[in-house]
């Protein structure tokens, strides 16, 4: 008989094959990798035709757009008037055109499954450039799960139909953009967006930053931002044209009351601290400081200067504030990384400290937490354990005081783990690696 101890250990041997197998796979270093993302596209498309035929739709705000659109369809144009079942038009002018165009495809909003059907083509076009932006990041191959994964994301896309939708695809359009430095397509994408909802001016600060460090120029950013000034003024003609108070007011209202009972993030506090003023003055000041933070000792570090010797050759000399080399400079350090972190931190951040999240606003949480915790460095376990406990926060309704407390807590660590953790991308003379890349994987 043999003797035991001279048979090959197979067995362990081969579990470890298969465990580095799975590793190579799940990190990116693996050609099978790169089938990851459209195998989970493929379930997701299933999984949308699913919940339509299987999840009853929920009717929140559909049949208020549909309403609204409907008196300016008949000619209103003040929006102080236009109002639906929900209550008042809020939105800017791209909200209005692209329901109205909904209103003419869904015969008149009353087709459900057609506006639930095009939602889903929705969904999957934004997530088809979710993961189009992590890959170009380089983000590793585990994460991508996560993106498919969210009950509370596909709710408000295929059973709420909320505007929400359209402003989040812009805003992953745009980043996709500058990432591949087309920063035209981008700040029009962008600003396209801010034109259904003005959440995206949370992100406004790091996309101005961006695009000042990335163009290589900053005649070039001017141009930019009045190009997406202008947007916003022809998006809004109809309406400038005959109640231009009335609009700005109403679409790009900054003092608006919100109600405790639909808070998602600040239940935990108590109503009477919720809706007092010194409550929504002490986040807006957190909200500036920790923003003044991240612009100074983050974002714009490849400038290679303080932002004190950015305004001052501006404001003192009227010169710009890099030459020519130092702008190509900081331009080359702008990378697919570093556009994603910067402007997906500045979201996290203004969520962060946002008066009050309602459901919806899980659109722009949901795609962006799995980048950013990676970006903190957290092991992989710890970045899929705050996701399940965000998701089930968000999930919770009505909201509670502990899931309240979640929600914020998660948002907390997110930007504070981005901004401990991702200081590399944002330090001087960055420069990718393969030893970098494997680090970070």
């Amino acid at each position: 008989m043999a003797d035991p101890s001279s048979r090959p250990e197979s067995n362990p041997t081969i579990y470890k094959q298969a465990l580095d197998f799975a590793l190579d796979v799940a990190k990116g270093r693996h050609a099978l990798s790169k089938l990851i993302p459209p195998a989970l596209f493929l379930v997701d498309a299933l999984l949308c035709g699913l919940i339509i035929w299987k999840v009853p739709y929920t009717e929140i705000d559909w049949t208020a757009y549909m309403e609204q659109v409907s008196q300016i369809l008949s000619g209103e144009r003040d929006y102080t008037k236009i109002r639906g079942g929900t209550g008042p038009l809020v939105y800017p002018a791209a909200h209005v055109y692209i329901y109205t165009g909904l209103y003419h495809l869904t015969d008149e909003g009353r087709n459900i499954l057609l506006a639930q059907q095009l939602f889903a083509g929705l969904y999957m076009v934004t997530l088809s450039v979710v993961m189009g932006c992590y890959w170009q990041a380089k983000a590793p191959p585990y994460l991508f799960p996560l993106l498919i994964l969210s009950k509370r994301l596909h709710s408000i896309f295929v059973l709420r139909c909320f505007n929400d939708c359209f402003a989040v695809l812009f805003l992953w359009l745009a980043i996709f953009f500058f990432q591949r430095r087309n920063w035209q397509a981008g700040a029009l994408l962008y600003t396209l967006g801010l034109g259904v909802k003005m959440t995206l001016l949370l992100s406004l600060p790091a996309v101005g930053v961006v695009l000042f460090l990335g163009s290589g120029s900053f005649i070039t950013t001017l141009q930019l931002a009045a190009t997406m000034g202008l947007v916003q003024v022809l998006i809004g003609v109809p309406f400038l044209a005959h109640y231009p108070t009335e609009y700005l007011s109403r679409a790009f209202e900054l003092s608006r009351q919100f109600f405790f009972k639909w808070t998602v993030n600040w239940r935990f506090v108590g109503e009477e601290i919720f809706l007092s003023k010194g409550f929504a003055l002490t986040l807006l000041a957190l909200h500036v400081l920790a923003l003044g933070i991240f612009v100074t000792t983050r974002w714009i570090k490849p400038a290679r200067k303080s932002l004190v010797q950015l305004i001052s050759p501006v404001l003192l000399a009227g010169k710009p504030p890099l030459t020519g080399p130092e702008h190509r400079a900081a331009a080359r350090d702008v990378t697919p990384r570093y556009i994603m972190t910067t402007i997906l931190s500045a979201n996290a951040v203004g969520l962060l400290f946002a008066r009050s999240l309602h459901y919806q606003f899980y659109t722009y949480v949901a795609w962006s937490t799995p980048f950013l915790l990676w970006r903190a460095g957290l092991h992989p376990v710890l970045v899929y354990l705050l996701w399940a406990v965000q998701e089930w926060a968000w999930n919770v309704f009505p909201s509670t005081p502990a899931s309240s407390a979640v929600v914020v807590g998660v948002l907390g660590v997110t930007a504070a783990g981005v901004w401990f953790g991702a200081r590399e991308e944002w330090e001087l003379g960055m420069k990718s690696s393969s030893k970098k890349e494997a680090a970070m994987r």
